[in-house]
């Protein structure tokens, strides 16, 4: 599993964190390496200070008086000076340090390369350096507080002060560049739903405000074009509506009466590719949404095609009050339910379930189906599949005002093959 943040929010913040914690690092190193050369010259001179300076010390004094200055070099300066002996048990400097392997070089070259270093003897935990006087071997201990540099509560308070402000910034840094994306990605799902959303702001970056600027004028385009299409759609639908009553009259005075059928069929075919272009033309994109009892609204949209259908069964079980949009839902489940009666093969189920935070409207029938390939095809605005088109009457607006109520909705179409042969038309709903 992929341990990378999904939101750009949380991945320009972790990319910022990474570099910041780098950056430290980076200079921490960089300063260790700068002050090491320093470092280890401070410390080879003071451990050749203290082995010359113990050295004179115990060459001066009278052999009496030697016990006395020992005793007192390790009470006041914390040195302990002791005779070598072969069975001293030593642990050596760690290898590891640059700053010990430097420091060692350096005294080496000033005492000698006899000279011998420990970092514990006989259980004794200190900087133990050997010097000679004459034969003799001697070992001098240096606290190892005087040798190690200890790190600064204040350095280390200071530090995490100045991360912490450092992670803070980031964060606002990258919440300046995600918050306007954030927003303008669910402004585009608005649109994509059919939704006008509110105007971005156009202000920030000039980056940001130029794509803020630019989407509003996009949204403010397409609402236009679309208010102006549903207009000239409208329009023309209702004009042709004056001389196709002139038709109707006309076929009405025929004497002809197989003249007269055909005419009065064609007439009612254009009357409801007429209805099916103004209803796609103004949608109820504006009616209000009001909580209903889904199943009764189901049976009552479903009952003027009882009697088309070969067989209508129900599955409704009781549901909680839905806020929908009526007189939109009802459109939208007449257009199933008319085209299962067109294609449907005479048997038409219709069900409601809930799915968790969904509601299933289901129409399914036993008709030819189809295809996989051409199902989302099949939703467009004036569609018609290749193998409807010999026998086929409507407008290929009905499946597109299913798909565009389902969106005004907040929910989705879907078409599945039936179990058995035929076609499952499933409108998902919020349930909330």
């Amino acid at each position: 599993m992929s341990v990378v943040p999904k939101t750009l929010l949380a991945r320009f913040f972790l990319l910022m964190v990474i570099l910041i914690v780098l950056s430290l690092a980076a200079s921490v190193a960089i300063f260790r390496h700068v002050e090491q050369e320093p470092r280890s010259r401070q410390m080879a001179q003071l451990v050749v200070s203290v082995v010359n300076l113990t050295r004179a010390a115990v060459l001066s004094a009278a052999p009496e008086w030697r016990s006395a200055l020992l005793a007192e070099l390790a009470e006041a300066e914390g040195l302990h000076v002791q005779m070598a002996d072969d069975g001293d048990e030593l642990m050596p400097l760690s290898a590891r340090s640059q700053e010990l392997r430097k420091m060692v070089e350096k005294v080496r070259g000033s005492l000698g390369e006899n000279t011998r270093f420990a970092s514990q003897r006989n259980g004794v935990k200190a900087l133990w350096v050997s010097f000679f006087i004459g034969d003799e071997e001697f070992w001098v201990a240096l606290p190892r507080e005087r040798i190690e540099r200890p790190v600064s509560q204040m350095l280390l308070v200071w530090s995490g002060i100045v991360l912490a402000l450092s992670l803070l910034g980031a964060y606002f840094i990258a919440r300046q560049v995600a918050h306007p994306l954030k927003r303008l990605a669910r402004a585009a799902q608005q649109v994509g739903q059919g939704e006008a959303p509110p105007l971005l702001p156009e202000r920030g970056a000039e980056e940001i405000a130029t794509v803020s600027r630019a989407f509003n004028q996009m949204s403010a385009d397409l609402a236009a074009n679309e208010r102006e299409r549903a207009l000239v759609l409208a329009g023309i639908s209702h004009d042709l509506r004056t001389p196709l009553a002139r038709v109707r009259l006309a076929a009405e005075l025929s004497a002809d009466e197989a003249l007269r059928d055909g005419l009065a069929a064609d007439v009612e075919q254009m009357d409801a590719v007429i209805g099916q272009f103004l209803d796609y033309a103004r949608l109820d994109e504006n009616e209000a949404a009001v909580p209903i009892d889904l199943p009764t609204l189901v049976r009552e949209a479903a009952q003027p095609f009882a009697a088309q259908a070969g067989s209508l069964t129900f599955d409704l079980p009781p549901l909680p009050p839905l806020v929908v949009r009526p007189l939109l839902l009802k459109r939208a489940l007449s257009n199933l339910l008319d085209n299962a009666v067109k294609h449907g093969g005479g048997e038409i189920a219709v069900r409601l379930a809930q799915h968790g935070n969904r509601i299933m409207l289901t129409v399914a029938d036993r008709g030819a189906g189809i295809p996989a390939a051409q199902r989302e095809t099949a939703k467009r605005p004036f569609m018609r599949l290749e193998s409807a088109r010999s026998d086929a009457v409507g407008s290929g607006l009905g499946l597109a005002i299913v798909e565009r109520a389902a969106r005004l909705h907040g929910g989705e179409f879907l078409l599945d093959e039936h179990a058995g042969g035929g076609l499952v038309a499933r409108l998902a709903l919020p349930a909330s």
